[in-house]
């Protein structure tokens, strides 16, 4: 390692301690915006108002988010977003010092326009790929899937799998269905590629259960396809509530649910609450016109009930988000 590389690591092993030990600990107003910027994070929908109050309080988590939604926003690197992963980075966020790090060739060093900071990408990736190595190195799976990420290729995210971390299960998967790693003995390839979307969508990952519902709905096994649907919804996982609706709305008549117009109608008017967040406002509009011509306005004012105790008794509605979304 050279004397440069030494130095950068010690200083922020040194700060580090630090950092950590004077976490944020935000009071209870700062809690709530933070709460309610993650739901409002989750659900595709502006979230920067709520974030920053916590992030201004220091907390990592609301810090490396508020960067996430600024640059998303401008689609480059800015310098407030920069500071912000900066400041998240400071505190051990090794997603920070991957954004970071692979900022170097950003739109605003193209326009010449980047926030000075001493620390070049190359420095970043440096201090991202010796945190994520310690890490590792210690069975954070996690961990392993993000020095896979920063050089470490195949090997790591294969640990990672095998840690059990959802992400690196789902790529793992997708790499032996399209054929990209051969996986021996071949003829248990379709088991492995179905075990590890099962685990990774069980685990939260959504994309992940995608795949492992298409398994089961053609293999025939609609009874645990409706049951994961159901699940799903429970969650509060905002495209799940949308199928539920349709299907037990018969619109379209799938999966085999029992006709129920009341609970279809009122689980797609939970929907309306995203108010355009993950693109859902039409699909919406268009499903609660077609079903509500099967209701009679009693049953329409019953479903608008329906939806309102459903709200109070289920989590807020999200959409799956990774921390490396963008």
């Amino acid at each position: 390692m050279r004397s440069k590389d030494i130095a950068l690591v010690l200083s922020f092993l040194l700060i580090l301690p630090f950092s950590l030990c004077h976490a944020a600990v935000l009071t209870a107003e700062q809690a709530k915006a933070k709460n309610e910027g993650m739901i409002l994070y989750r659900q595709k929908k502006t979230a920067e108002p709520y974030l920053r109050v916590a992030a201004l309080a220091g907390d990592s988590e609301a810090q490396y988010y508020l960067a996430e939604e600024l640059k998303l926003a401008s689609r480059y690197m800015t310098s407030e977003a920069h500071k912000w992963y900066v400041a998240a980075a400071e505190q051990g966020d090794y997603y920070a010092m991957y954004q970071l790090a692979r900022g170097g060739d950003d739109l605003c060093e193209i326009m010449e326009n980047c926030p000075a900071d001493k620390r070049s990408a190359k420095d970043w990736y440096r201090l991202a790929r010796s945190t994520t190595e310690r890490l590792a190195e210690q069975g954070d799976g996690e961990a392993m899937y993000m020095l896979a990420l920063l050089g470490g290729g195949f090997p790591w995210l294969e640990r990672s799998a095998n840690a059990g971390y959802p992400e690196a299960e789902y790529r793992l998967a997708i790499m032996y269905k399209d054929g990209d790693k051969f996986y021996f003995p071949p003829w248990r390839r379709g088991e492995k590629i179905e075990a590890l979307f099962k685990h990774a969508g069980e685990s939260g990952h959504r994309i992940a259960m995608d795949y492992y519902l298409d398994i089961l709905e053609k293999r025939g096994d609609i009874d645990s396809v409706r049951r994961i649907i159901v699940d799903l919804a429970s969650q509060g996982d905002a495209n799940a509530v949308g199928t539920y609706a349709a299907y037990v709305a018969h619109t379209p008549d799938k999966m085999g649910f029992a006709l129920d117009l009341v609970k279809g109608y009122g689980l797609m008017w939970t929907l309306l609450e995203l108010d355009g967040g993950g693109a859902m406002d039409v699909f919406v509009a268009d499903m609660l016109e077609e079903i509500g011509r099967k209701m009679t306005s009693e049953q329409i004012e019953q479903a608008k009930a329906f939806a309102v105790e459903w709200k109070a008794t289920h989590p807020p509605l999200s959409f799956f988000t990774r921390k490396l979304e963008y």
